[in-house]
Parts: structure tokens; sequence; C-alpha cells
């Protein structure tokens, strides 16, 4: 299964041959709570004792264009690199486990996005791979957007379905 994510907006393509988004920008809050005194996510930083997932770019890709050529919907793509800190298993895919991505654009409801196809196609075989203890292994992500204007927040938690380690929000224009 590939995942995909688009980010939409004026771009500039980078030497490693990533774009970046120009209309976009980051904002960063933390929300601690006591009992995640010992992980942090702040400045597209989530640190924990197990490992620490580093957000290096981000875009808007807009359907039909490379990264989301097969979506219905634009997607935010993130490239991000996965640092193994512990003891235990960690691979790339750890950032579904560790991070969601909400547009706060329902007044009535939660509305998390939902996961693209895979926007980078460099990582197809390694987006499941086991990291090393001390070692460090590059991916990207990608979430379908419902609009194009409403910002996206990333929340970060210490595993499903537990308490909030922090949020970074991510604006669209």
């Amino acid at each position: 299964m590939s995942v995909a994510v688009l980010v939409g907006g004026c771009g500039t393509t980078s030497a490693n041959g990533s774009s970046t988004n120009a209309s976009s920008s980051t904002q960063a809050s933390s929300t601690p709570s006591a009992s995640k005194a010992d992980s942090t996510f702040e400045s597209g930083v989530l640190t924990t004792p197990d490992l620490k997932i580093e957000i290096t770019d981000h875009k808007v890709i807009q359907v039909g264009e490379k990264g989301n050529e097969y979506g219905k919907k634009p997607v935010i793509a993130f490239w991000y690199k996965v640092t193994n800190n512990g003891d235990k298993e960690v691979s790339p895919m750890n950032f579904i486990f560790s991070i969601t991505a909400y547009q706060d654009n329902n007044p009535n409801a939660e509305n998390k996005l939902d996961v693209g196809s895979l926007p980078d196609d460099r990582f197809l075989s390694s987006q499941t791979e086991k990291v090393k203890k001390g070692g460090t292994v590059e991916n990207a992500i990608a979430y379908e957007l419902d609009d194009l204007t409403t910002d996206v927040d990333l929340v970060a938690t210490k595993g499903l379905g537990s308490g909030e380690i922090g949020k970074v929000t991510y604006k669209l224009q």
C-alpha cells in the first residue's frame, strides 16, 4: 500500500528534488501532560524515549502533480527522518502511530485527515524497514486535504488513544 500527501500553493524545488510551499508556515505549540514529561513535539520534532521523528520538509501537492498522480484530493506531504532512540522496534511507519493530522473545518466534529498515497517513490521499498538502535531512516507521508484554506494540525500522542504530547500547526496559505 502506498501513502500520498498533497500540499497546495506556490512552491519551489530544492536541490534534492523536493518542493517547498512558499505560502505555508509552521507554528509550534507544546501541550505536555505530566505523564508525558519525557516526550515533546515542538517545531516539527517529536522526541520520545523510543524514537525521534523530525519533519524536514512539507508541501501541498495538487491532484495529478508528481507525488499525487492518482489521488482524488490535494494532499499535504511531509518528509521526515525517524531515529531509533531505544531498544524497541522502530520503522518509518511509526509516524502513522505517533502523529495524527486534522483540519479543524467542522464546527461539530473532529476532522481527522485520511492518509494518502506515498508522495515520494524513493521510499517505496524502505518505508517499513526496521531502524537499528541509534540509526536514522528517511521517509514521507501524505494526508488528503478537505480544503486548501484550513490549517493542518499534526497532533502527537505517546501511543494510539493516549494523551496528547503536543501539536504543530501547518498553515496552507
